[in-house]
């Protein structure tokens, strides 16, 4: 299974440096960036496209990994190394710090998302009792 996310991830990430930051398929017209982060026990340097949410100057990400009862790995690498870089549009190496936000901050973003994309809410109702974790880039 990692084989194909990997070949599926690998595919986005060309097409998204290729066009400029833009995507097709089932992420077309989606705002997507590309996360750099560092495994948070093997130190090495990982690139994960993710689709964001803007919200004023920062950049949202959610860790849904599409309702699995698990968190995504590029969260417990956020969380052991949160000062990464992204690429965005056709701009890279935007340096930014990751917040794992909680409480009014996340009900306010996460209420924002599911009634943007719905699919969102059925993302945490798959997930059962993990708390979809909510995290915020923000430009150092």
């Amino acid at each position: 299974m990692s084989d194909v996310r990997n070949d599926f991830n690998q595919q986005i990430i060309d097409e998204f440096r290729a066009n400029g930051g833009k995507v097709g398929g089932p992420f077309e017209g989606a705002d997507m960036l590309l996360l750099h982060h560092f495994g948070a026990k093997s130190g090495t340097e990982r690139v994960t496209p993710l689709v964001y949410r803007p919200d004023g100057d920062d950049r949202v990400i959610f860790a849904s990994k599409a309702g699995a009862p698990t968190h995504p790995d590029w969260y417990h690498n956020l969380v052991a190394n949160p000062e990464v870089t992204i690429e965005v549009g056709d701009q890279s190496d935007v340096p930014v710090l990751a917040v794992v936000v909680h409480d009014e901050a996340r009900a306010r973003i996460w209420d924002a998302q599911t009634t943007e994309v719905p699919q969102f809410a059925e993302y945490a109702r798959q997930a059962g009792s993990r708390v979809i974790p909510v995290v915020v880039l923000e430009e150092r």
